[in-house]
């Protein structure tokens, strides 16, 4: 099937007289005939439900459609975006271990890369993302588990060399970690370039009604394990009867031993509710990122045009630096464009102020046009180095366009700019 087709078919088959729709499953338990039925679940997890603090029928129907739309062979969804994050890395690092992380990547991963994983004995290692292979290679250390980036960076829209991330990674037997929440799998499928995990905030444009929190992590099954240094794939898990996952589940091993081990003691997954409305939001996720991509070209054209505006960074303009890439990896450069204000922080909030359709609000990826000052607001917790590490100038707006028509999106902006 094609994107188009698995968003509306893909993780749920009704049968005869079964609804059409993924229905909400509404439970936190289930009733097993006896106590040898339930306690052979307990020893294998995959052969029935357990408890919804760890699956729950509408939610795997979710977690089923994602897998298709990525390429991954299983996936896991979680209470947000940040909690995807932190099980993909704890599922492969413990106290004592480090991963590289590119260095311009949202800031709220880069506050718990930084500081909590830190207070828990995990060091992450940044590079430049731009940077040729021997110097993200020097990088290493021996304790080296991972390598993370995002395809599409937020805010500072930097698009990743995915393929050579890979190929430094898979040169140290590491998996590279994507974050693939900008483009979403409708622009761009980072599996198919060598990356081995992929995580999203399902927030953002997969939702794409800002009506509820949630991530994903996709295993794409490529990975082996064995060849690396991951001893919690495969040796024993004292924690659950001594399985080792690479010999019980195979291209399965890592997504399953982050939902038996690392979901059932953080419990950090969704509501079925909420994977209801998540599902409703993917079986449009082809028609809005067309139309996202559209809307934010011409905005961004605009921009760029003003001489109000000092810089503007959107890979789907030709004069952009990551165009090239952008064109290598990406079906369209998603609907987010930045825009450096002459005038500093105060020219940034001056246009932002002046705004009359687009909404000043902490959130991206929305139907509704929405805007924030990153260094004053999602970012504020980084030092003025950081936020140069992160690509983000204290005059630079994140305009996120949305699906209104386009003439009052760009008559919004021109007025501001006035």
């Amino acid at each position: 099937m094609r994107d188009e087709t698995k968003c509306l078919h893909s993780g749920y088959a009704p049968k005869n007289t079964e609804p059409r729709v993924v229905p909400i499953v509404q439970s936190t338990t289930y009733v097993y005939d006896s106590a040898e039925d339930i306690g052979a679940v307990f020893d294998d997890p995959t052969i029935g439900l357990v408890y919804s603090r760890f699956a729950n029928p509408t939610v795997m129907a979710v977690e089923e459609k994602i897998a298709a739309l990525e390429g991954g062979a299983g996936a896991m969804c979680t209470s947000s975006g940040q909690a995807a994050t932190l099980l993909a890395i704890l599922n492969l690092c413990e106290a004592g271990d480090s991963f590289i992380s590119a260095s311009k990547i949202y800031g709220g991963t880069v506050n718990l890369f930084s500081h909590t994983l830190r207070k828990m004995g995990i060091e992450c290692i940044y590079v430049d993302g731009d940077a040729e292979e021997e110097e993200i290679l020097a990088a290493f250390k021996p304790n080296t588990k991972a390598v993370f980036g995002e395809t599409l960076a937020n805010p500072a829209l930097t698009v990743l060399d995915i393929a050579k991330m890979a190929r430094v990674a898979h040169s140290k037997n590491v998996p590279l970690i994507a974050d693939n929440t900008f483009p979403t799998p409708i622009l761009c499928k980072p599996i198919e370039h060598g990356a081995d995990i992929v995580i999203h905030s399902t927030s953002k444009y997969m939702d794409g009604h800002a009506l509820q929190v949630g991530g994903v992590i996709v295993d794409s099954g490529n990975f082996d394990w064995r060849a690396g240094d991951f001893p919690g794939l495969t040796q024993p898990d004292e924690t659950y009867h001594g399985i080792t996952y690479t010999e019980a589940y195979g291209k399965l091993a890592y997504i399953i031993k982050v939902r038996m081990q690392l979901m059932r003691d953080f419990g950090v997954y969704p509501s079925a509710h909420s994977a209801f409305l998540l599902n409703l939001g993917l079986e449009t996720l082809p028609l809005r990122m067309e139309r996202y991509c559209q809307n934010a070209l011409r905005a961004a054209q605009l921009l760029e045009a003003s001489d109000k505006v000092a810089s503007v960074s959107y890979p789907g303009l030709p004069n952009d630096r990551y165009y090239s890439l952008a064109q290598k990896y990406l079906k369209g450069a998603s609907g987010v464009v930045t825009a450096v204000l002459k005038g500093g922080r105060e020219g940034a909030v001056r246009f932002m102020d002046a705004l009359k359709l687009a909404s000043t609000q902490i959130h991206v990826a929305d139907i509704r046009t929405c805007i924030l000052n990153p260094a004053t607001t999602t970012h504020r917790q980084l030092s003025d180095e950081q936020l140069a590490a992160a690509g983000i100038e204290p005059g630079m707006v994140r305009f996120s366009v949305g699906l209104e028509h386009i003439d009052d999106i760009l008559e919004d902006i021109e007025q501001a700019l006035r």
